[in-house]
């Protein structure tokens, strides 16, 4: 019996397959064509749309919207004297019509067409469960694999707030659903994700409230940047709330009230649409991942090894799935990893120890390593530069010096342990100092580094070089 038909692709039952993908996002789709190009014959489990978050819900219709509003936001702010411009009142289902299309058009070009590339890839539409025998059905009909990868991904997750499930709430996936524009949005957290979509319908006219329980947005980045950010969020009319208690959602579509306490202080809060952006949680619940023998955590991810192993030895994992940042090139990485070592035998070591972020704010916040504050808590002797964009030529001649370039170095050797930037394109600047991270390129290395004039990529030389000098009695482009 036929159980799959991807391009004139069949599986029959009691066909073995070399590795079965349960997932098709970045970390399945890499995990399937690593495979493919090892030989293997591969299959991609997955129920709903090719790609997982990154194309259909998350960086790719969320980057375009914010380059949108970018636009509209430029139409009515200009630094460069004799320069007049007028925004006018955005057509809001124009500009989600073109996401949708965008997000169509990279789904056919980067998933579909792909996976029609790879004949040794077939596509098992349905879901998986896994049995207690270690066997895996696909739609109710068994598939048998010698090794798996498991990579479902993560969905967005409701804290529990009295109220909220009953609210009408949006998620940062429905929210950029919307065909007409929130005229009050309440956003629950103050993460990358919220932050990012809430100055985004702010710039579209949107008046918007940020609400974040811990005492600062961004809380996982270094002090400093939190602070600066959600200073230049205010300067643009959004709300930033932080260290706040959220009581009770109260209200619906329409007319939100979310209740919260202020310090002594208790304040509703009203709006017209609530966003809860309040985090991610994998998804492994229902599909028999702990009957089966398969190592759970607390908050539901699976557990693996440094070669991305779980407790059943035939079964990896990679992606969301596994806790680790929800970020689509480390999904990617480990996907391939996952499939590399399932079919070679552990031949890789999983290796996060410099991953770059970004979130992309206005200005953008991006970070590889560790804070200042992280490494002195590890007991590592550090040196410290700080340099305002205000001392980067590029960032004067665009009349846009908001943020800084933050390197954290430890002291004996010179190496980078962490670099914080909050900047204008902040994440074009972040993968050289990764790359000196991984590399162990010293500071004084890089500072000695011919860098293009005039560019912000030549904060980070900059920066390198206050470690040693006082860089404003430098002339510009002095080494």
């Amino acid at each position: 019996m036929v159980i799959s038909n991807f391009v004139d692709r069949t599986i029959n039952r009691g066909e073995e397959l070399d590795l079965l993908v349960v997932g098709a996002g970045s970390a399945g789709f890499a995990a399937a064509i690593r495979a493919a190009e090892l030989g293997a014959r591969v299959a991609l489990v997955e129920q709903g749309g090719l790609g997982g978050s990154c194309v259909n819900v998350g960086c790719v219709p969320s980057k375009t919207l914010m380059r949108a509003a970018e636009a509209h936001h430029r139409a009515g702010h200009s630094a460069f004297a004799g320069i007049r411009s007028h925004p006018e009142v955005p057509d809001f289902a124009a500009v989600i019509e073109q996401k949708r299309l965008l997000v169509a058009e990279l789904q056919q070009a980067k998933y579909w067409d792909v996976l029609a590339s790879y004949p040794s890839i077939a596509l098992l539409r349905g879901a998986a469960r896994f049995l207690p025998a270690g066997s895996v059905t696909v739609a109710g009909e068994p598939v048998r694999a010698r090794k798996v990868v498991i990579a479902t991904g993560a969905a967005p997750w409701m804290p529990p707030i009295p109220g909220l499930a009953a609210s009408g709430f949006l998620t940062s996936t429905t929210l950029m659903e919307l065909e007409d524009l929130p005229r009050r949005l309440i956003a629950i957290g103050g993460g990358a994700v919220s932050l990012e979509l809430c100055q985004t319908f702010a710039r579209f006219g949107s008046q918007v409230t940020v609400l974040e329980a811990l005492p600062r947005i961004l809380p996982g980045e270094d002090a400093e940047v939190s602070e600066a950010l959600a200073a230049y969020l205010r300067e643009e009319g959004i709300v930033v709330r932080t260290g706040v208690r959220i009581a009770e959602a109260l209200g619906g579509v329409g007319a939100h009230r979310v209740a919260i306490e202020d310090g002594e202080r208790r304040l509703v809060i009203e709006g017209d649409r609530l966003l809860v952006a309040a985090g991610r949680r994998p998804r492994t619940s229902g599909i028999g991942l702990e009957e089966a023998g398969i190592e759970l955590g607390p908050q539901g991810n699976v557990i693996v090894d440094e070669h991305l192993r779980t407790s059943r030895a035939d079964v990896y994992a990679a992606g969301d799935v596994i806790g680790d940042p929800a970020l689509v090139y480390v999904a990617a990485y480990a996907g391939g990893m996952a499939a590399e070592n399932a079919l070679n035998g552990d031949v890789r070591r999983y290796d996060l120890t410099s991953v770059p972020r970004v979130t992309f704010t206005a200005p953008a916040a991006a970070a590889v390593g560790l804070t200042e504050a992280e490494a002195r808590a590890r007991g590592v002797a550090v040196a410290v530069s700080r340099l305002p964009m205000s001392h980067v030529p590029r960032a004067i001649a665009a009349r846009d010096t908001r943020g800084f370039i933050k390197l954290v170095a430890d002291e004996k050797t010179g190496h980078l342990v962490g670099a914080h930037i909050l900047a204008p394109e902040a994440g074009e600047l972040i993968a050289q100092a990764a790359m000196a991270m991984r590399f162990s390129i010293r500071t004084e290395e890089l500072a000695a580094l011919l860098y293009p004039y005039l560019t912000n990529a030549e904060g980070l030389k900059l920066a390198c070089q206050a470690f040693q000098k006082d860089v404003a009695r430098l002339s510009c482009c002095a080494a």
